[in-house]
């Protein structure tokens, strides 16, 4: 008697069974259909979190938007005349504005600014606690983490204070008399910058640090051992291996200094000496409410949205042509 082998004439009758009855090599598999019904699980799970940013992100946006094609006054808020639809007139005297302009360099200046001293000094900082060792580690880490913690407004008045021409110790310091920081406009926007880099650093102090922390230690160590400086490393090893990371937090950096508001306000008090420190969300909280141009603070809010939008696409764009993974 010959034994059964994959090859007989068994199996073979068996897989034309299979054939005849309709499981051609084109048709899906039955265990690929509960597949296709599996993939909207996990849009279940995001579903509460879906609703919540559709009430509190989507509608304000929308109301944001709704406002800047009407004309909206305190007229209009106190019901003393209608509302009326003015397309994009908003948008034409906005961009008509010689001031709109000078504002958005300002603020795209200042905030380019910002972004690149906050990750310098967030990412040297990172390096620096893979350096020391654990008391200083844990002494640094807590003095990031109440910079991080302080609300804007305490900040930038203790910056005030520090930085003060009268009774400031920094003044004193240096030498510098009863200089006023706030004075002039590139002091004080230098300011401020030391304000926000000071908030701000911590998040890429911790995020850079956690990612070099999860680097395998034999490439460092492979790369010391070729003779590679501290900053060659950082650039050819860690900065390549880290960009994912340095994605996100550059992003972030982004959207947060570009929106800067509390620091200008509280330190420049109200965008400066005849607007010289304003940026662009000051800029439309003075339009909107000392100046009652509700719709006018609208459209740049919405020009602000459309232009931090069109740079995250723009930059995640230019990662995927690199070949990054996000």
């Amino acid at each position: 008697m010959t034994p059964v082998t994959p090859n007989s004439s068994g199996v073979v009758e068996r897989r034309r069974v299979r054939v005849d009855r309709g499981f051609s090599r084109s048709s899906p598999r039955p265990q690929e259909r509960p597949r296709r019904r599996n993939q909207k699980t996990p849009w279940l799970y995001l579903a509460p979190a879906l609703v919540v940013l559709g009430g509190l992100l989507v509608y304000p946006v929308y109301q944001l938007g709704l406002i800047s094609f009407f004309e909206y006054t305190q007229a209009q808020v106190s019901g003393g005349e209608p509302t009326t639809f003015q397309g994009f007139g908003n948008y034409s005297a906005l961009f008509s504005d010689p001031q709109f302009w000078q504002v958005l360099l300002a603020t795209v200046l200042f905030a380019a600014a910002c972004v690149v001293s906050t990750l310098a000094v967030g990412c040297a900082l990172a390096v620096l606690l893979t350096r020391v060792r654990a008391v200083p580690r844990l002494a640094l880490m807590l003095a990031a983490l109440g910079a991080w913690a302080t609300p804007a407004i305490t900040g930038s008045t203790v910056w005030l204070f520090l930085f003060d021409p009268d009774f400031g110790p920094v003044n004193r310091m240096l030498g510098l008399g009863d200089f006023s920081w706030t004075y002039g406009r590139l002091s004080a926007f230098f300011l401020v910058l030391l304000e926000v880099v000071w908030c701000s650093f911590p998040f890429v102090m911790v995020t850079v640090y956690a990612g070099i922390r999860a680097v395998p230690a034999e490439v460092l160590e492979a790369a010391a051992l070729d003779g590679a400086s501290q900053w060659r490393i950082w650039r050819s090893v860690l900065a390549p291996m880290l960009r994912p990371i340095l994605v996100v937090v550059t992003i972030q950096s982004v959207i947060w200094d570009f929106k800067v508001f509390t620091q200008i306000y509280v330190m420049t008090n109200g965008g400066g000496i005849a607007g010289q420190n304003l940026v662009l969300n000051v800029y439309a909280y003075q339009k909107a409410f000392a100046s009652s141009q509700y719709s006018l603070g609208s459209a740049i809010g919405v020009v602000m949205l459309l232009i931090l939008l069109a740079v995250t696409l723009v930059y995640l764009r230019l990662l995927r042509r690199q070949g990054e993974e996000l």
